[in-house]
């Protein structure tokens, strides 16, 4: 018989016994991001959507209505900051990124501005608190991998202006513009002094990049008005534009002004909301540049009947119009809905004006007077106060924009009695919409008697009281 031992068990074999097991890892709970800068957070939205639509940008104002005082008034230091001179920081990302700005994420582009605007041109914002917003908003609204780029961008345009990162001067390094190679012209006539010459060797260009104009902007210039000119007009564009006071007609004494070297015209000192009840309490006074004004100034001995204002806008010049011919009616239109809001609340102040819509205009066929044409134009005599304007300031914006106006010459032509005449006014300086234009309209039989051509004037560093913006006008009568 076999042994004992040898004998297999004569039962069923129990459950296999098993190791202890550990507990489950888990990965332990992240923490939530940081809470975005609200501030900060509003213009980098604000900013994303002009990148998509630039350079026809949104004229729609900043949002900062849920937003306290200070942190709004610093939101719009960066997005204003940002809107005048998209240009010079874009060219100055586009020397340290990996990628052409152009071909960015519209929202990576919008959070390089506003640090670049920052780091480079606003006082008294650590450029380590800046970079280390950049990437978080970056990270959390955009992807993670971007704030990568982002964060090596912002240190090398930091680097531009600071040996450092932390303990910082307030104060950035300046000097008197001289329109050096390492130089970002402020509007108090000094400038941003970089450490290293990065700006374009050719002066147009360097000008070009610097004030924040299309090369090509300064170039058309340069052909029109030659170079010293061309350059000239880039820098006054970087100037703030004084808020200007048309007085010729009021009552009296105007509060909160400084006087204007030109007559009957006042420069403005005090806050948008003493302005806004100031307006409100004194009808016999507005906003109004000296330039603007001159188109009407100079016909005031004329005496029509009836006036026709068929592109009055936000009717600056119709309530010129009407205080400069008591005696006249004055009909103002606008193709656009909410000008035409606006000139009925001016209806209300001025008893001459009598507004309309655009397609009723045919009823006054054969009877007006004087003809205003405030036409749609390029703006380029007005670009510090339309600071939007100068990225869309092209050969393909400015063909449009000159078959725009003689469309509108040609269709309320019809409107002029006999004997009466047209003012033609523009805010450009491009002689495509101004002397050429006359040229072209005698083959309407229509002869330029009285024309005012204004440049811009006021540099950098200048008093506002010789501020002026560049306009352009020209009485036209039937040969």
């Amino acid at each position: 018989m076999p042994h004992e031992s040898s004998r297999k068990p004569n039962h069923r074999p129990g459950p296999r016994p098993t190791r202890p097991s550990s507990p489950k890892s888990k990965a332990p709970p992240q923490p939530p991001p940081p809470p975005l800068d609200r501030a900060r957070d509003i213009v980098h939205r604000a900013l994303a959507h002009q990148a998509e639509r630039y350079p026809d940008l949104d004229l729609a104002p900043l949002d900062t209505s849920g937003l306290p005082p200070r942190d709004a008034a610093f939101a719009h230091a960066i997005y204003d900051t940002v809107l005048r001179r998209w240009i010079t920081l874009g060219y100055l990302i586009d020397g340290f990124s990996a990628r052409p700005f152009g071909e960015l994420d519209a929202r990576v582009r919008a959070v390089l501005l506003a640090g670049a605007a920052q780091l480079l041109l606003l006082d008294r914002v650590p450029p380590h608190a800046v970079l280390n917003e950049a990437v978080a908003w970056t990270k959390q609204v955009v992807k993670p991998e971007a704030g990568g780029l982002v964060n090596a961008v912002l240190r090398r345009l930091s680097e531009l202006i600071y040996a450092q990162q932390q303990g910082l001067p307030d104060q950035k390094p300046s000097a008197p513009w001289n329109r050096e190679r390492n130089q970002l012209p402020l509007p108090e006539g000094e400038s941003i002094e970089l450490r290293q010459p990065v700006l374009p060797e050719p002066m147009l260009e360097r000008l070009a990049i610097a004030t924040s104009h299309p090369p090509s902007l300064l170039r058309h210039w340069a052909d029109a008005f030659g170079e010293p000119e061309a350059l000239r007009l880039a820098e006054h564009d970087t100037t703030t534009p004084p808020t200007l006071l048309n007085t010729r007609f009021s009552n009296g004494p105007v509060p909160h002004t400084l006087p204007h070297e030109q007559p009957d015209t006042a420069i403005y000192t005090g806050s948008r909301e003493t302005l806004v009840t100031l307006l409100d309490a004194r009808p016999d006074i507005w906003v109004q540049d000296v330039s603007s004004t001159l188109a009407i100034a100079s016909i005031a001995d004329l005496t029509p009947k009836l006036i026709i204002d068929a592109c009055a806008g936000q009717g600056t010049k119709t309530r010129q119009l009407a205080r400069t011919f008591p005696n006249a009616k004055v009909i103002a239109t606008d193709i656009d809905p909410r000008r035409l809001r606006t000139l009925r609340e001016i209806a209300k102040i001025e008893s001459n004006v009598t507004v309309i819509p655009p397609e009723t205009l045919s009823t006054y066929r054969a009877q007006a007077d004087l003809i205003l044409l405030d036409v749609p134009c390029s703006n380029s005599g007005v670009l510090p106060r339309r600071v939007e304007a100068r990225y869309r300031c092209d050969a393909t914006q400015l063909a449009r924009l000159v078959a725009t106006q003689r469309q509108i010459i040609t269709d309320t032509l019809p409107l002029l009695a006999p004997g009466g005449a047209i003012v033609y006014s523009t805010c450009s300086i491009e002689p495509e919409e101004n002397e050429q234009q006359l040229e072209w309209a005698k083959t309407l039989g229509l002869t330029a008697t009285r024309t005012h051509r204004t440049m811009p004037a006021g540099l950098p560093g200048d008093l506002p009281s010789t501020y002026l913006d560049g306009a352009f006008s020209a009485l036209l009568s039937r040969t």
